[in-house]
């Protein structure tokens, strides 16, 4: 094996945290808002539980082949700025998709107007107002301006298709709302029904299902001739063709960027690993949380001053995948001088089905594997539609970027405390922990009741996010067999993890449409409860497995411990030995 000619780690060490930062302040561009993008579009609830089941599908298995292959062919420069290249324009095309809703994304830009117009929500509970009438009218009556009767909507027009028209105008004002936050209604066709009452169930279904489509898809004018049926058609049409490219949009940005962090982080740390370097690996990871911190904070105080200078019409998101196209483009020239290992280490290359055959064989690694999985599904769930949940009790897009800024800096500032947490509570204790603390946000966000009160429910992502996965990367280190750490840990925070976010993306869509988010909310919570009851009951009969923490003897041979002495209690062997069994 032929060394690398020169060797500048102080160099590559800078390098790889400006392109972790850089990274982060990308991924917080789109990642955070993408879902409220889509609802933008005009996509319900289960729609976009799909679209998000499928990126993370494909970001849990495309992206270890992809990096597998850039390792054995030698090409992972290529593949990084390939990745980064390709991002660029691929996020150009999620901007070309066409929104449901002509008007969706308009907001007035005229400072002595208060009011926001904004779209119907896809999705939402009471969208559509369906209310009883004792005596139905005829639709003329209505239009001609008689009295309507008692239980029936008294503002707005009938048209000839029997479809009432709300006025323009129409401001309701937010309770509990951010000062100078209000909304105002665009014109919409309601249906008229009599004698019929919806629960919001039963709302959300309708709303996303018949009405929804209608008022996005149908021409604005719909007369008479052309009747309800052909603007129901139309409007199926419309919302298949939004989610279809839709899909075709976020799959192809997804096969671009999936591979990015993880052939990083492999050539990374193969190229500190050849010079016994990789202590500083672990030191590194804190670059990226605190690039996502502070360019979720920074884009969506940006995206308000510039949206009413650069767009007029259209979904407001889209400001957010121009930043993340000029972020992308400065990861790009950072990721020029990024290290990689040039001399290639001869290793096996059957380390992921090693790692995948010992999962089977160890049943605390499947206990773990399973909880993995439940988290992946339940995180999901926050991630997808905590923003529909903030933005419907009037929050704007900076409460939702400072939320997830909260989230990242009390996991770096939990973060000092680590060896303390894991060797006070253990790290099964460490892991009950972490999912009692998720179960309690999830449970907090089902009773949010104003734009503001997600904040302090953000804290605990210290312990439920960071903790947690601190406990569970220690878990599967001391549980591993000698070098099937990193896939196995890659398989947990990958596959395993992945496969639970795609399951729960596609569940949590369609839970939202029958009932509501906090039915979610709290059905997750009930699950993560039965889990952890479960995961902290069957611990003590699960049988132990004894292995030898090679690391650990690593630095312990490094001690003051001198070669002269004899004596078995200064022995470091027998000293680790001891102390792995008293674990």
């Amino acid at each position: 094996m032929s060394a690398n000619p020169q060797w500048d780690i102080s160099r590559a060490l800078g390098v790889a945290k400006l392109f972790h930062l850089v990274c982060g302040v990308r991924d917080a561009c789109v990642t955070p808002f993408l879902t409220l993008y889509l609802r933008q579009l005009g996509l319900a609830a289960p729609w976009v539980g799909i679209l998000m089941g499928t990126k993370h599908l494909i970001a849990a298995f495309w992206g270890p082949f992809c990096a597998f292959l850039a390792k054995s062919y030698q090409k992972r420069r290529v593949l990084l700025m390939g990745s980064l290249l390709g991002s660029v324009g691929a996020s150009m095309v999620m901007v070309l998709v066409p929104p449901l809703h002509e008007v969706l994304g308009y907001r007035s830009c005229n400072a002595s107007d208060g009011a926001t117009p904004t779209a119907p929500r896809p999705g939402a509970a009471g969208t559509v107002t369906v209310t009883s009438a004792p005596q139905p009218q005829p639709a003329s009556s209505h239009a001609a301006g008689s009295p309507s009767p008692s239980g029936e909507s008294r503002t707005g027009t009938v048209d000839p298709a029997g479809f009432r028209k709300a006025p323009v105008g129409n401001v309701h004002e937010s309770a509990g709302g951010p000062p100078g936050y209000a909304r105002t209604t665009s014109p919409a066709l309601h249906p008229v029904t009599a004698g019929v009452k919806a629960t919001p169930g039963e709302g959300a279904f309708n709303a996303g299902r018949t009405v929804l489509p209608l008022l996005a898809g149908g021409p604005a004018n719909l007369s008479a001739a052309q009747g309800s049926a052909r603007g129901l058609d139309l409007s199926l049409e419309g919302l298949r063709w939004t989610f279809l490219l839709s899909l075709v949009s976020l799959v192809f940005w997804e096969l671009l960027t999936a591979p990015l962090e993880q052939v990083a982080d492999d050539s990374l740390y193969e190229y500190l690993d050849f010079v016994d370097a990789t202590d500083h690996y672990r030191s590194l990871w804190i670059w990226r949380p605190l690039g996502m911190s502070a360019g979720v904070c920074g884009v969506t105080a940006l995206v308000g001053q510039l949206e009413c200078v650069l767009m007029t019409n259209g979904p407001r998101g889209v400001l957010h995948f121009y930043g993340y196209s000029l972020v992308s483009t400065l990861a790009l020239l950072v990721s020029i001088s990024f290290p990689v290992p040039i001399c290639r280490r001869r290793e096996p290359s059957y380390k992921t089905v090693k790692a995948l055959s010992l999962v089977g064989g160890a049943p605390r690694l499947i206990v773990l594997a399973l909880t993995v999985f439940l988290v992946g599904a339940a995180t999901s769930a926050v991630q997808n539609f905590l923003f529909w949940h903030m933005e419907d009790h009037g929050s704007g897009e900076l409460v939702m970027g400072f939320s997830v800024a909260l989230g990242s800096l009390g996991e770096i500032l939990l973060h000092p405390f680590k060896a303390t947490l894991l060797r006070k509570l253990s790290r099964v204790g460490t892991v009950g922990l972490g999912l009692g603390c998720l179960a309690a946000q999830l449970l907090y966000y089902s009773f949010l009741w104003s734009w503001w009160s997600v904040l302090p429910a953000q804290i605990l992502n210290a312990v439920s996010s960071g903790a947690l996965w601190w406990a569970v990367k220690a878990s599967v280190e001391d549980l591993a067999t000698p070098g099937t750490a990193r896939p196995l840990g890659a398989m947990f925070q990958g596959h395993i993890s992945g496969g639970g976010s795609s399951l729960g993306s596609v569940v949590g869509g369609f839970v939202v449409m029958s009932f509501s988010l906090a039915v979610l909310y709290q059905a997750c919570c009930v699950v993560l409860l039965l889990w952890l009851a479960l995961f902290l009951s069957i611990q003590p009969r699960l049988p132990q497995e004894q292995t030898i923490n090679y690391s650990k003897l690593l630095v312990m041979e490094a001690s003051d411990t001198s070669d002269s002495e004899q004596g078995t209690e200064r022995d470091w062997l027998v000293n680790a030995m001891r102390e792995e069994d008293s674990e």
